[in-house]
């Protein structure tokens, strides 16, 4: 078949079934609707730098593992896996029912079984320098620099490690993971981005950049519910690059998508209380989901006592860092600014959702303006000693914020103006260590507690150690979990580095963030995990 003829073919077939005035059509099959207003920039797993791209891509394609809803590691491609007894090397059992989509590019246009050398080419690509893959990092220093990866034969692969490192079962969840077909990849060359070939619960229909993107179900998708039916149960998912979020939620009220992640801040009073429930004139019309979400908001504070900006500022001083954790209140805050969407980060940098959270074990900073006023005087700051002035960096998105932490820090005493600035010069300048304090976010790219702790690494560079902060104990500490495989030694060790963190203060926690969702009450079996990942393999449309 003549490969240029195909993607004429689909663009028809894409206007013909899912944009034609006839909605009758449409609506007799269960398609999932939702709108991506960034646009997305790729279906190739090697460029899955954003959710944007995560989640068509996790629709489109499988990985080894997977993590499931109580962030526990599943099987995916891989039915089994087991660790030699150094702990350096990985052996995979890969299922023998996994199926590429059909595709021009494969005899007969039929989808082939997928074998472990898809493996080995797909993590190989993730590392290939001419690919270029954002992803790159995710294997740094961590496998065997001449034969990472290995195909034993068709069904078994391995994976050689440096050294053990406990975190590698997350890392291989990640869509840049994803196994891919080389065919697909050699043929359609830079073409792959939009033209993918997986083995995911749906398969590619047509893209159409600035309109919409069509998914349908892959019939020979390998899992089965509980009852022993195969998944999905949609025919279809339609994604709309609808740029205004203000077009987004009114399609929404009229029906038109079935789902909105995340509420627009100029939204958020119209729908929620302050509490964080529906108002009433919403209630038994929507569905409102909430779920912790893995992302710490907080302001950073540069830790390197020898950059010049810290010679003369109060930052550079520990009481004066712990004054300011003392000093905000967290719940008046969550309760005022985001309508109680987040969870106050009063137990240190790691978040709720992971293994090693526990609020009773870890006691970070609750309100204390009492405590923040003897820290300021202890610190040598009085009426007749003012505090020099601190400017506090932030983005457009969270001027309000930096208002109000603003006013909450001068009742305590504090000097703080706000410098509100783009948020690629904030990255560059935290890069560049040209900002001393400034309001900054950590979602995890991997659901391991290494993911966040890693941000004050002192042989990290920036990212993700934009405070620059380097403790010895703490290095040793993070360099034992990262080899350690024992499940209750590594909490222990992540609370032993907490503790320092909280101590040490280069950071102020604000929030442990929340996934918010907007749900059509015809739409069943939406779940997510802290990842905030899009499961559409168990949805159902009524």
């Amino acid at each position: 078949m003549n490969v240029k003829l195909v993607i004429p073919i689909l663009l028809f077939c894409f206007c013909l079934i899912f944009i034609s005035c006839s909605n009758d059509r449409e609506s007799q099959k269960k398609i999932f609707r939702y709108n991506e207003s960034t646009g997305i920039a790729s279906l190739d797993p090697a460029f899955a730098k954003n959710q944007s791209i995560m989640w068509p891509i996790h629709q489109l394609y499988n990985t080894l593992v997977e993590i499931n809803q109580d962030m526990k590691m599943s099987p995916s491609i891989a039915k089994s896996w087991s660790f030699s007894e150094d702990k350096k090397t990985i052996t995979f059992e890969l299922r023998q029912d996994v199926f590429f989509h059909n595709d021009p590019v494969f005899k007969n246009d039929i989808g082939r079984k997928l074998v472990a050398s898809d493996v080995v080419y797909s993590l190989s690509r993730i590392i290939n320098k001419s690919v270029a893959s954002p992803g790159a990092w995710i294997f740094n220093n961590n496998i065997d620099s001449i034969l990472p990866f290995v195909a034993i034969n068709d069904s078994v692969f391995q994976l050689h490690l440096l050294q053990p490192f406990s975190p590698i079962l997350g890392i291989l969840s990640m869509q840049y993971c994803s196994i891919v077909a080389r065919e697909a990849v050699e043929n359609y060359g830079s073409d792959f981005r939009k033209h993918p070939v997986g083995t995911g619960p749906f398969c590619f229909v047509a893209w159409e950049e600035d309109q919409a993107l069509i998914l349908k179900k892959n019939p020979s998708y390998f899992e089965l519910d509980q009852y022993g039916k195969r998944l999905p149960y949609l025919d279809g998912i339609k994604i709309s690059f609808l740029e205004s979020k203000t077009s987004e939620f009114l399609a929404f009220q009229q029906n038109k998508i079935d789902f909105i992640n995340d509420l627009d801040p100029s939204f958020k009073n119209e729908i929620l209380t302050r509490k964080g429930a529906l108002k009433d004139k919403w209630n038994g019309k929507i569905t409102l989901s909430k779920h912790p979400y893995l992302n710490t908001e907080y302001l950073g504070i540069l830790a390197d006592t020898n950059n010049a900006m810290l010679k003369n500022s109060p930052l550079r001083i520990k009481k004066i860092r712990k004054a300011i954790n003392y000093g905000i209140d967290r719940n008046k805050m969550i309760f005022y600014l985001r309508n109680s969407i987040g969870y106050p980060a009063n137990s240190g940098f790691i978040p709720i959702g992971m293994p090693s959270f526990d609020s009773l074990l870890l006691k970070g900073y609750e309100f204390n303006p009492t405590k923040a006023k003897q820290l300021i005087m202890e610190a040598g700051f009085d009426k007749d000693h003012p505090m020099p002035e601190i400017k506090l960096i932030t983005v457009p998105n969270y001027a309000n914020l930096g208002s109000y932490l603003v006013n909450e820090l001068k009742q305590i005493g504090f000097n703080i103006s706000v410098e509100v600035v783009q948020k690629s010069l904030l990255l560059e300048e935290m890069s560049k260590s040209q900002v001393s304090f400034f309001r900054g976010s950590w979602i995890a790219d991997f659901p391991d507690e290494i993911n966040f702790l890693g941000v004050f690494y002192g042989k990290n560079p920036a990212p993700p150690n934009y405070t620059r902060y380097h403790n010895e104990i703490y290095d040793q500490l993070f360099e034992k979990a990262l080899t350690e495989t024992e499940d209750s030694i590594k909490i222990n060790l992540y609370r032993e580095m907490e503790k320092i963190i909280i101590d040490d203060s280069p950071v102020v926690t604000l929030w442990y963030d929340m996934s918010i969702h907007l749900i059509q009450n015809n739409i069943s079996g939406l779940i997510t995990n802290s990842l905030n990942m899009l499961e559409l393999r168990h949805v159902d449309k009524k």
